[in-house]
């Protein structure tokens, strides 16, 4: 009778386990799918992952420029550091230019990523910086410029519905193809959708790229979601001061709270306004990852805000594993009055040097500490700096 009652049980653990896709694939997951789904994953933990190498999305993964030698070394870093996770751009023109090549590429980067326990969230669009994206060899960092190379994705082509049916055959093909790879976290299907896209590009943005954004934001939870994959769909709220009311919110903000399967969200601000935004986003009773935090010089910190993340079971994906290319760990401001003369008083984003040295051992011994707990655990000497006796003797 036992073994009967165990196996009863252990059948009802797999059937919640992940969403019966049996039924609509449009459906979303409920919050009680989502929560088995969220309660079978390691705590996120984790960063944005672009090589040191590459300037952003495009020379990540083209095949002339696609460097697994490298990954491979940068993610070992991460699971040295107790990272489980890392978020990661695709972008719809590779996809265009070879299907088949980029998806063998994505095939090597998580046979790499599964080597060293970490399971990727991948991002199919991107409304930020550069709205005219090119192929081929990109241009050089602006020096001292934050993220001066990054490529919004799709772009300037969203303002083209001919281009549509391009975008849903891409979002189709990568999800079909990779929604039931164990390998993979999550779908983040479009980051910061509605951003106007920063920089200093505003001259060749759509002009109605929020509207259009929002025509086109539920079509791509929809393609994702009609191939069923196994893995969570989000998209994460960015701005404004509450997030706590759909009904307040714009068109785009409500596609994503009452689409995401799990609720994720960006916050770079100090740790009371972190707690807050917690808070807030509670009350759709969904698993939560905050895909986007840590800006030094903005009172985003992993000794201020990661430990509450972990007491409340909330995922943490900071921007900027490694500093190189995307330099992102110059300030924003550095678009107005870029950093040539000296670099800034802090790093603003990023973990590493890009020979594996951590900027600040105690960020990093912060982030072990924090991924070995157990789930919801804060340890005491991730929570303040333990100090030896003889450090404050007399």
């Amino acid at each position: 009778m036992k073994h009967a009652f165990l196996a009863v049980a252990m059948g009802l653990a797999a059937m919640f386990a992940a969403p019966s896709h049996g039924r609509d694939a449009a459906e979303r997951w409920t919050p009680a799918e989502a929560k088995a789904w969220y309660a079978q994953q390691q705590w996120p933990l984790g960063s944005n992952y672009l090589p040191a190498d590459a300037i952003n999305q495009l020379e990540m993964w083209q095949a002339d420029t696609f460097d697994p030698a490298r990954i491979d070394m940068e993610l070992g870093w991460a699971q040295q550091a107790g990272m489980t996770t890392m978020r990661v751009f695709l972008h719809d023109l590779l996809w265009q230019q070879d299907a088949a090549g980029l998806k063998k590429r994505m095939g090597t980067f998580l046979a790499i990523a599964d080597q060293h326990g970490i399971k990727p969230i991948f991002v199919l669009f991107d409304s930020c910086w550069d709205p005219q994206p090119k192929l081929g060899t990109q241009h050089p960092p602006i020096p001292g410029v934050h993220n001066s190379g990054w490529v919004q994705s799709p772009g300037v082509a969203m303002a083209d519905e001919s281009q549509y049916p391009r975008f849903e055959h891409y979002v189709k093909d990568i999800v079909g193809s990779f929604g039931k790879d164990k390998r993979i976290l999550a779908w983040d299907v479009w980051n910061e959708p509605d951003n106007p896209g920063g920089g200093n590009y505003d001259p060749v943005e759509p002009k109605n790229k929020a509207e259009v954004v929002a025509k086109l934001l539920p079509q791509v939870f929809a393609w994702a979601r009609s191939t069923s994959p196994t893995q969570p769909l989000t998209s994460g709220v960015w701005h404004d001061d509450d997030w706590s009311d759909v009904s307040k919110l714009n068109a785009v903000e409500r596609t994503q709270l009452e689409q995401s399967d799990v609720i994720s969200f960006h916050d770079y601000g100090w740790p009371e306004a972190f707690a807050e935004r917690v808070k807030q986003l509670q009350k759709y009773g969904r698993p939560m990852i905050c895909t986007e935090y840590m800006a030094r010089g903005n009172g985003s910190t992993i000794d201020g805000v990661l430990p509450i993340a972990k007491k409340a079971d909330v995922g943490m994906v900071n921007w900027g594993f490694v500093v190189g290319k995307s330099q992102t760990n110059m300030p924003w401001d550095s678009w107005q009055r870029p950093y040539t003369m000296q670099p800034p008083t802090l790093w603003f984003h990023d973990l590493f040097h890009a020979d594996g040295k951590p900027y600040r051992q105690r960020e990093i011994d912060i982030l072990r500490a924090l991924s070995h707990a157990p789930r919801g655990v804060v340890p005491a000497d991730a929570l303040s700096y333990p100090m030896s006796q003889g450090a404050v003797a007399r």
